[in-house]
């Protein structure tokens, strides 16, 4: 409960000197630093200022809330009498008004933490003001209060309210001081932005001529492999035909040296040409002139092909090559010979870097994607999670060392994923060094209709939809409120700090809040205070949950409800249907 300082009539301008005068008093009393103190005597003055001019008397009262730091300095200001019409315009500071009704209004709520204003024709207005003693001021307690009380009914200068005018006519001077060095700041800094400004223009010119330098370059790059793919296909051909003829012994017998010479000539020529055919593939998807021809083909046939082709890269009978039964699927519609192309690298790596085990091939339907998912499974020396998406980059390889001995162009995984987005799939892999990897590619049933990934099993009943935003920064806590919300209409939104919050808050309006205190060195008790005075957040339901005891100090602030610590399941899902309930009530009657 509130415990009172001290009361002051208004009953004549004097009065709002005299209101000003004890405001500073009190706030210096409380621990608020100077120009704290100035802020909560204009506020008072501002508004002891309307009492007179639209209300005639009125009453100002001084009050601390909390006992556990900061505490809350609360300053009442009531009168008996119109009442403020078009409160809301007013406060918007879209009221025009020949005698500036509302600007005191909208400079004290600038002035405060939090602003509370009742009024209506025939009883008059009450405005509540609060504010956050600063984190050093000392506690508070009743004995503290009394002493301040004392120190206020010592008897006043005569002079007082003369050096109260003065001491307010130095702090404007001081303000206006201020404000224009502020305005030179500001002019300064114009200067520099504009400056800068023209620099940022420059350096967008700068950079679209290089981007467009960039985009030559890409298409003239494009145009040369593709070009030079073309050209070296010829020459290629002829050597591995001459090769093959020679070892053929179309042209008489050869000497076993020659016959290893010209097999080490046949042997680089293929991978001469597989090099080439590689780069010639990804010219033409980066220039869009590869075609997908999509059709109708049998998985099961798609194997037995596969397993044929493959077969003779088997080099002992420590590595098996294991083709499964398609599961849930056999038929699907795309292009054949790129997903043909594509589990051909897959396997083909596979079996290079496989020393004994297996390579497993499989098929599987994904019914929620509507697409299949093949994967090449291996028990080789597996890929480290740093060097993962390297394999993926363009001439990328990882050194191992088996390296010298199955030396790839580094373009066939590249390529694989190349394809893959072509035919609007993904490719996946899992590995472990040691273990072996399961390359996979996922590909939808019919050419056209994108794969989606899929949605994450829930590991519990799933939440409901309506957002619940949390700040806590516990983790056991924050696993806690998961479990209590498992089934529910709410959905947690779990964030660690007050900064989160503030960033979750620009892109979604939560159902309701929950806060805890304690958040490191964060000011939860100030957040609190700003978050119920904006006016476009103020009405989202604030739950405290935290160890600090100190409930009449929470709800003073704005807090909806306050539990301490540990809270349960039940009270707590029910004071959040509650609270959202009451909010969707008042939503509708403002909506109708």
């Amino acid at each position: 409960m509130a415990i009172r300082i001290l009361s002051v009539a208004i009953r004549n301008e004097m009065d709002t000197v005299t209101s000003r005068r004890r405001a500073r008093q009190i706030a210096e009393l409380c621990g608020f630093p100077t120009q704290e103190q100035t802020r909560i005597a204009t506020a008072v003055s501002e508004l002891a200022r309307n009492v007179i001019n639209y209300a005639g008397t009125g009453r100002i009262e001084f009050a601390i809330e909390g006992n556990t730091a900061p505490q809350v300095l609360i300053i009442t200001i009531a009168d008996t009498g119109p009442g403020i019409p078009h409160l809301e315009l007013v406060l918007s500071g879209r009221y025009q008004s020949t005698t500036g009704m509302g600007l005191g209004l909208i400079g004290a709520k600038r002035l405060m933490d939090h602003f509370d204003i009742d009024t209506g024709a025939g009883r008059g207005t009450t405005i509540v003001l609060k504010k956050l003693l600063p984190p050093h001021a000392p506690l508070l307690s009743t004995a503290g209060l009394g002493d301040i009380g004392r120190r206020l009914a010592e008897p006043n200068d005569e002079n007082a309210p003369i050096v109260e005018l003065q001491r307010q006519n130095q702090e404007l001077l001081q303000t206006l001081a201020e404000l224009k060095a502020r305005q030179e700041e500001l002019m300064q800094l114009t200067r520099e932005l504009e400056d800068t400004n023209r620099g940022v223009v420059a350096l967008y010119a700068e950079l679209d001529e290089k981007a467009d330098h960039l985009r030559r370059a890409d298409e003239m790059k494009s145009r040369f492999l593709s070009n030079m793919s073309h050209e070296f296909r010829t020459p290629l051909s002829s050597i591995r035909a001459l090769s093959k003829l020679l070892l053929d012994r179309i042209d008489g017998e050869l000497t076993v040296e020659q016959e290893k010479q010209i097999g080490f000539i046949l042997k680089q020529s293929e991978s001469l040409s597989e090099l080439v055919n590689d780069l010639l593939d990804l010219a033409k998807i980066e220039a869009g002139k590869i075609e997908v021809r999509p059709a109708h083909f049998d998985i099961d046939e798609l194997f037995s092909a596969l397993r044929g082709m493959l077969r003779p890269l088997l080099v002992g009978e420590r590595v098996e090559l294991v083709f499964e039964e398609p599961r849930g699927v056999h038929v699907m519609e795309t292009d054949e010979a790129k997903v043909s192309q594509i589990l051909r690298n897959f396997i083909s790596n596979a079996l290079k870097f496989t020393e004994a085990g297996e390579v497993r091939i499989s098929a599987q339907l994904l019914e929620e994607e509507r697409a299949v998912c093949f994967s090449v499974s291996d028990t080789g020396l597996g890929i480290a999670p740093e060097n993962q998406q390297i394999v993926f980059e363009e001439f990328g390889q990882v050194e191992n060392r088996l390296q010298k001995r199955v030396r790839g162009t580094g373009l066939g995984l590249p390529l694989c994923r190349k394809l893959a987005l072509l035919l609007g799939g993904r490719i996946e892999l899992e590995s472990e060094v040691g273990r072996g990897s399961i390359f996979s590619v996922v590909l939808p049933l019919r050419y056209g209709q994108p794969a989606q990934p899929a949605a994450a099993e829930p590991a519990q009943q799933e939440s409901g939809t309506t957002p619940l935003l949390i700040v806590e920064d516990n983790v056991q806590t924050q696993l806690l409120y998961e479990k209590y919300l498992s089934g529910s209409e709410f959905r947690p939104i779990l964030v660690r700090s007050i900064w989160e919050a503030e960033r979750a808050l620009e892109s979604m309006m939560p159902a309701a809040l929950l806060l805890d205190i304690h958040l490191g060195s964060e000011d939860a008790w100030g957040w609190l205070a700003r978050l119920k005075a904006d006016p476009v957040r103020s009405g989202i339901p604030v739950i405290v949950v935290t160890e600090v005891d100190d409930k009449a100090k929470g709800l003073a602030l704005g807090a909806d409800a306050f539990f301490i610590k540990p809270v349960f399941r039940d009270e707590l899902v029910a004071m959040l249907q509650k609270l959202a309930s009451q909010r969707n009530s008042s939503t509708t009657l403002v909506s109708g």
